[in-house]
């Protein structure tokens, strides 16, 4: 179901700035970004885990570059990926040239622990003779000293003013291409933060609850800080930060967004009623399955199971396609329309086969043809009870 564009959040226009093929900010689509948990000088293991994220969504992927064997990686990692790397820099500015010499498509550059002027002016300088951005990437837990003095803890005014420092002196050598994150692990610091630079900044903003945590903490933590930014409009390319296999960061970056109506879809969107007593059927193990089932054939449609007739089809008449379950059998609907019914032990195999005619024929072929389907089977009726 394509949502009203009408219900959209409205973005705020930012500077567009390129990383590799992916423009961010401007009227760019929202990109999703994952970070790489491999050593990055052990460049097989680092470029599967980058095949996996970009299978799963990401747009970009950033590698840590902390060592010179990590940059000598980067070079050999950069022409075989898929997708734009940007390179992780904290501390020695010697890791931040070897990474542009390397062939990175972006730097991520943390004001709070590389903070010499001329040091951060050299790189950009590099960056910009390699025409490739940099992201401030401010960051609550690692706010340079004097301003943790001045402002006596992270707090949004100390997280933009870090951000604006750094811009300053990229600025003073002309360097333009600039995007600008200021993370908290503190979901209302990061929202705060982030509401201040959008009124500050006309630069792309990185959105991000740092640190977010496990799962299923560091997944609510980071969809309520990054959703309720985005549907104010603010954002222009989003991390989950989560202690987990950063796949599923990538996973729930992209799921975040096509819920959101701010990218195309491209999975399963499955929406399902939470079940009650008046289920007659196992509700919960028919979507867990059909959303693996159709998850597996990358089927981009919503797809509703509900587990009763009393408002199946009304709540999810929008859907793409759906079952609306009775007693082990079920009204199966094409945009809430019933065209035929299903035993229990059937509705999974009768809603990948249904979804795979949407994708192949299309919603109104699909509807006409369950249509003419009905009508002779009408008619085999009526020819059979003439008969008998």
């Amino acid at each position: 179901m394509k949502i009203d564009e009408r219900l959209l959040p409205v973005r705020k226009r930012t500077r567009q700035i390129q990383v590799g093929n992916v423009a961010i900010g401007g009227d760019a689509p929202v990109s999703v970004q994952s970070m790489t948990t491999t050593k990055t000088a052990d460049v097989e293991a680092t470029l599967a885990q980058i095949y996996e994220l970009a299978g799963a969504g990401a747009d970009i992927v950033r590698c840590t570059c902390n060592e010179e064997q990590a940059a000598e990686g980067l070079a050999k990692i950069v022409p075989r990926s898929p997708v734009p790397i940007i390179a992780d820099v904290h501390f020695h500015y010697e890791m931040a040239m070897a990474a542009i010499e390397a062939g990175v498509n972006g730097l991520r550059l943390n004001p709070g622990n590389l903070r010499k002027p001329e040091e951060i002016k050299l790189v950009a300088r590099e960056a910009k003779d390699h025409a490739i951005p940099i992201r401030i990437g401010v960051n609550a837990g690692s706010l340079h000293p004097d301003l943790l003095k001045r402002y006596g803890k992270p707090t949004p005014e100390a997280l933009v003013e870090s951000a604006r420092m750094e811009l300053e002196m990229l600025h003073e050598v002309g360097f333009e291409d600039v995007k600008i994150s200021v993370k908290a692990s503190n979901v209302m610091l990061m929202i705060n933060a982030y509401r201040l630079a959008s009124e500050t900044f006309d630069n792309p903003l990185h959105l991000g609850v740092t640190e977010a945590g496990p799962l299923p903490a560091g997944m609510i933590k980071t969809t309520a800080g990054i959703a309720t930014l985005l549907a104010e409009g603010i954002g222009d390319t989003i991390r989950y930060s989560l202690t987990a296999d950063p796949v599923e960061e990538a996973k729930a970056g992209r799921i975040l967004l096509e819920s959101m109506g701010l990218r195309k879809r491209k999975s399963v969107d499955l929406i399902a009623c939470p079940s009650c007593g008046r289920a007659e059927v196992d509700v919960i193990a028919i979507a867990k399955a059909a959303e693996a089932e159709l998850a597996k054939r990358s089927i981009p449609l919503q797809v509703a199971v509900m587990g009763c007739v009393v408002n199946g089809p009304g709540e999810a008449r929008g859907a793409d396609l759906g079952i609306a379950a009775g007693r082990h059998r079920g009204h199966l609907f094409i945009r809430g329309k019933i065209v035929r019914v299903v035993p229990e032990d059937e509705m999974v195999e009768a809603l990948v086969d249904e979804a795979e005619k949407l994708m192949a024929e299309g919603v109104e072929a699909r509807l006409a043809a369950a249509d003419a389907d009905a009508e002779r089977l009408a008619e085999q009726d009526s020819r059979a009870a003439r008969s008998y």
